[in-house]
């Protein structure tokens, strides 16, 4: 989904690895959004319900939106060493732009199949388009505004839960929009928004993302690999000492269960919706010290998880296009015809809730997209290095 950085060789391998790992991860929530028996019906961080395999699938999958947005910045910022402020900042509004119509006209219809958009879903890819363009203004500010702005929102907008606790009614849409997920939101005729993804949190950190960018291009080698590791087991410590206060940083408090396994889950459960404090920092940090472990990765499967990450748009599309072509083998198999393609009234076409394949069956059908997908990635990312001249690949 992002630009890939081109600094030095080192760092792209490194970056590019994360991005790819996290790419891989992410098809497997989706896997089970589309294909698990229980993915419609029950909540598989619910204390109540989960098991601890199921609890670790969704779970991991927490580290892709932050990752993305994240290195979002950090490529703008690294972009700028290439381009003048104003290229950069007409760059960023247009392909912010540009990201929220795919959400809105590309994206919902290949998550949905349905071609009324009787819902449109504000998802991963709307946050990240917002949160550029709004960047792409920012950076006519002072860098260190910048940083101020990032960081304020980061360390400051879980105060905004106390006041969503208090709260009386319904909340306004604009909040929605800006920090608090909003459902059958009202939208153009009979089309209705599900914004899950407020875009305040995600845009501080795009914001710490296009600060650390400098940081880190600042420094080489041992001095990059330090600021790497300070920064991820600071992330950590903060995460760790907030989340034992149970005070601020996570509307979602932990509590004690049935066993210390489960309250440690609890402990974990960390709030997505919108990326909380202790949300970030328990996947932020741990990547900038993958980072800075895996800074020299040049194995034969650290080459291929690049390949996904060196094209994260162009997968991103098409691993939603499989996942949905087999719900709907799911759906027929199951005795299902075309006019019941909507019964559930989801808004998202072929989706019966309660069927669908066990979790076993979810981690194959995970394991054979992602391979599928491959030699698609890996023909797309030469393409890309053949035709660097055509700038509109930068947009995709």
């Amino acid at each position: 989904m992002t630009q890939s950085l081109t600094l030095d060789k080192k760092r792209i391998a490194s970056i590019d690895l994360l991005r790819g790992l996290v790419m891989i991860i992410m098809a497997l929530d989706h896997t089970r959004d589309f294909t698990h028996t229980t993915a419609w019906t029950e909540d598989p961080l619910s204390m109540q319900t989960t098991t601890p395999v199921l609890y670790f699938t969704r779970w991991i999958t927490h580290f892709c939106a932050p990752v993305f947005v994240f290195l979002s910045g950090m490529s703008a910022f690294l972009q700028s060493k290439r381009k003048t402020k104003k290229e950069l900042s007409v760059f960023l509004v247009t392909r912010g732009f540009w990201l929220i119509l795919v959400e809105i006209f590309i994206v919902n219809l290949i998550f949905t199949f349905d071609i009324s958009f009787s819902v449109i879903g504000l998802q991963v890819i709307w946050a990240i388009g917002i949160s550029m363009l709004l960047l792409g203004l920012a950076i006519w500010l002072p860098f260190p505004v910048i940083f101020a702005i990032g960081i304020l929102i980061v360390l400051g907008h879980n105060a905004l839960d106390f006041y969503e606790k208090d709260h009386k009614g319904p909340f306004n849409h604009w909040y929605e929009l800006l920090h608090r997920p909003g459902f059958n939101v009202p939208f153009v005729g009979n089309t209705r928004l599900l914004i899950l993804y407020p875009f305040l949190s995600w845009l501080g950190l795009m914001f710490c993302g296009y600060c650390f960018g400098k940081l880190v291009s600042d420094r080489q080698g041992a001095a990059r690999k330090k600021l790497l590791l300070i920064t991820g087991f600071s992330l950590i410590l903060l995460f760790i000492v907030l989340r034992y206060s149970n005070e601020y940083g996570d509307p979602a408090l932990w509590s004690e269960q049935k066993n210390g396994l489960f309250t440690f889950l609890s402990y974990m459960n960390v709030t997505k919706y919108p990326p909380s404090l202790l949300y970030m920092c328990a996947t932020i940090g741990p990547a900038l010290i993958f980072m800075a472990f895996f800074n020299e990765a040049k194995s034969g499967i650290a080459k291929m998880i690049s390949v996904y990450g060196r094209v994260a748009f162009f997968y991103y599309i098409l691993h939603f296009f499989i996942l949905h072509l087999v719900c709907v083998i799911l759906f027929f198999i199951n005795g299902h015809s075309l006019s019941e393609s909507n019964s559930a009234n989801l808004g998202v076409l072929f989706v019966v809730p309660g069927e669908g394949v066990p979790l076993w069956g979810v981690y194959l059908v995970w394991i054979a997209v992602v391979i599928i997908l491959y030699p698609l990635c890996r023909w797309y990312d030469n393409y890309k290095t053949r035709h660097k001249e055509k700038k509109w690949l930068s947009y995709l």
